[in-house]
């Protein structure tokens, strides 16, 4: 493969965005069209896209959502193969966007995504998710529809058949996923193609994530539910084992308060999530995206040298 095109989406990212255009620049994969959407950044975000040679487009905050600004970004792109990252992640390897883009080599593979972990100063609930949803060991083809946008590549050709739902509050991907198994694609999870994966979040903003993506979820799965006895359930079973957890990994006493608001507030906010059942407001769509506000996650061991970012 000689190259692809990579689609970023961005709102403020100043601290972050030069760490994954620094990682781009040093893949093994050089021919790399760099698209960045941005949605009202106030800070350099674009400045420094525009350092790296990103094409910057532009969607007015009014008009966001994780959809629409996809479609604007893919519609920009000339590659059929084309990567879609987050702004606040960075690839650990100089082969991230090599392995992202081999299951390719399948005709049926019209999406692959890769694992994402956190860093030092993840939140250790999050850290947890992260080795839940992206375990060490790679699928060609898996029979659920998960996948995520943060670190994911697509089949531009795929994608004109199948444009990105512009209406959901939160997982576009999960629903671009189902769409396309259900027209007989494949999707591929490729561990090697890691990245870290920084949030840096309040408890208002995981409570905001969460109950934006639960709208989503269940509008994708409209037989889905979530009670009162499934909010408690949840947070005590993770809380629970996260304790654990951190425990045996003698981090305990340092994360027991993370580890209470975070569980809190990302199952309060599925909860709220699930039983909303208006639309997405102006008012809502402002407080959803611009609001300011022994299991231990192992590395992946690879004879691949790392990136050595300066920090």
């Amino acid at each position: 493969m000689k190259g692809c095109s990579l689609v970023i989406r961005a709102f403020n990212e100043e601290p972050h965005i030069g760490g994954l255009l620094e990682g781009v620049r040093r893949q093994t994969m050089q021919e790399v069209e760099i698209i960045l959407v941005d949605s009202g950044s106030t800070d350099a975000t674009p400045a420094i896209a525009t350092k790296y040679g990103a094409k910057v487009l532009h969607i007015p905050p009014a008009e966001f959502t994780f959809g629409r600004s996809l479609n604007l970004g893919l519609s920009a792109a000339t590659s059929d193969l084309v990567a879609i990252a987050s702004a606040h992640v960075y690839p650990t390897y100089p082969d991230w966007l090599e392995r992202l883009l081999e299951p390719f080599e399948d005709p049926q593979v019209a999406l692959t995504y890769g694992r994402q972990c956190g860093n030092e100063t993840s939140m250790f609930s999050e850290r947890q998710i992260f080795t839940r949803w992206y375990p060490q060991k790679s699928m060609a083809h898996q029979n659920h529809p998960f996948n995520n946008n943060a670190n994911a590549a697509l089949r531009r050709s795929v994608w004109l058949k199948h444009p990105y739902d512009e209406t959901l509050t939160g997982l576009e991907d999960l629903a671009w996923g189902k769409e396309v198994q259900s027209a007989g694609c494949a999707i591929s999870y490729v561990a090697e193609a890691e990245v870290v994966h920084v949030h840096h979040e309040t408890p208002h903003s995981v409570l905001n994530r969460y109950q934006r993506e639960a709208m989503a979820f269940k509008c994708i799965y409209p037989e889905a539910h979530f009670s009162l006895y499934d909010f408690a359930r949840n947070v005590l079973s993770s809380i629970g084992f996260d304790l654990l957890h951190a425990s045996r990994a003698r981090q305990l006493w340092r994360n027991i308060p993370g580890i209470l608001w975070f569980r809190l507030n990302q199952f309060w906010g599925t909860y709220q999530g699930y039983r909303y059942s208006g639309m997405l407001t102006p008012d809502l769509r402002q407080t959803f995206y611009y609001h300011v506000g022994w299991d231990k996650p192992a590395p992946l061991k690879r004879d691949v040298e790392p990136i050595r970012y300066n920090k």
